[in-house]
């Protein structure tokens, strides 16, 4: 909720973007004055970030349901409707589901992404079905349906991302748009670990697991090293970024745990011993300083970082705990109609980015263009 209008300079085109806007949940909590002036993090404008606002909402509805806390859930909630609603603005074109602009705009920060995206757009969908479900624990039953409308709406479009074994990395037809990322069932994972519906149905969720196992863990030293978040359909290595290239040892170990919660057991701890292979063995990095990622040549970066803590989400899998929530019982439909919500609808219009935030730069444009054109997929 907090909105700081002093100016920063971005790294990656020189502009000078304000600090942190209302509704955009910032990226960290800054150096220099913690939670008074956060987002240190300057090589892009996080505020037009996809994944941020998702994840922050299955956060607090993870801990809602975690811990059965009804006060701590209404004194958030505002925080989470503001979240939705700041998010309005980057479904373009009223689907129901929000579009990545082109540029890195998320934490994969080096690997661009346009159009419907299978790791934003899935947090998406997990995080509106969150909202709703919150908005019952507070008795908001305007935005309960509202919220379950637009998760109905939004996991429609998500499907189309389906390619019959996999969900393509975008929509865009770009250079990584058919890569088979190891992070594209993200939403599903969170939904699931939250108690709350599975965003794909369980046939083609076991597809895509299988399809990131044969391939972006076995592919690359025998499934030694975890990982790689980027596989092209032929088995090559998708090299169109640094980060499509890295293993993260922490996203490794939330899709072994996505894997557990598919009762794909055997899969998992073969997935996940890769990171215990490379960070830990004697014959690995032999680091006590878990790294946040590595790549194929044995290179890594960012000793100590706080991803790899998703080792926790496979204990949480494991022991399988019923959460002390009633069930949701909204009906499912395909054709699901909109309802109108007109504080909703204004709050997010209010909440709406300057159009010079929000722009592609010219070069990713053209960059995408090209690839598209030259036909690297």
């Amino acid at each position: 909720m907090m909105h700081d209008p002093s100016k920063m300079q971005l790294l990656h085109d020189g502009r000078w973007i304000r600090r942190k806007v209302l509704g955009a949940v910032p990226h960290d909590i800054g150096m220099n004055d913690p939670w008074f002036e956060v987002n240190a993090y300057n090589l892009y404008n996080t505020d037009t970030w996809k994944d941020l606002n998702p994840k922050f909402v299955l956060q607090v509805y993870r801990d809602v349901v975690a811990t059965g806390d009804k006060k701590f859930a209404e004194a958030v909630w505002p925080s989470v409707y503001v979240s939705i609603a700041f998010m309005d603005q980057f479904d373009r074109d009223g689907d129901g589901m929000i579009e990545n602009d082109g540029f890195p705009d998320q934490t994969y920060d080096t690997w661009s992404v346009s159009g419907v995206s299978a790791y934003s757009g899935g947090l998406w969908v997990a995080a509106l079905q969150a909202a709703s479900a919150l908005a019952r624990e507070v008795g908001d039953k305007a935005s309960e349906e509202y919220f379950w409308a637009r998760f109905q709406k939004a996991k429609v479009v998500y499907e189309k991302l389906w390619n019959g074994s996999y969900f393509n990395y975008d929509s865009s037809g770009s250079c990584s748009s058919s890569s088979i990322q190891t992070d594209q069932l993200a939403g599903q994972w969170y939904a699931r670990a939250c108690g709350l519906l599975p965003i794909v149905d369980k046939e083609k969720a076991r597809s895509a697991l299988e399809k990131i196992y044969n391939y972006n863990v076995l592919k690359v030293k025998d499934g030694k090293l975890g990982a790689v978040n980027g596989m092209l359909p032929d088995g090559r290595v998708d090299l169109s970024s640094m980060q499509s290239r890295e293993i993260w040892s922490g996203v490794t170990y939330a899709v072994a745990a996505t894997m557990i919660q598919e009762d794909l057991m055997d899969m998992a701890f073969q997935t996940a011993n890769g990171i215990y292979e490379t960070a830990w063995s004697e014959g690995g990095l032999g680091s006590f300083q878990t790294p946040e990622c590595w790549n194929t040549d044995g290179q890594y970066r960012s000793l100590c970082y706080m991803r790899p803590l998703a080792i926790w989400a496979m204990q949480w899998a494991l022991c399988r705990p019923k959460l002390d929530k009633e069930e949701m019982n909204l009906e499912v439909k395909e054709d699901y109609q909109l309802p109108h919500h007109a504080g909703f609808t204004k709050v997010a219009r209010h909440l709406r980015l300057p159009e010079e935030e929000s722009s592609v730069s010219l070069f990713q444009s053209l960059f995408d263009y090209t690839c598209k054109k030259l036909g690297y997929s």
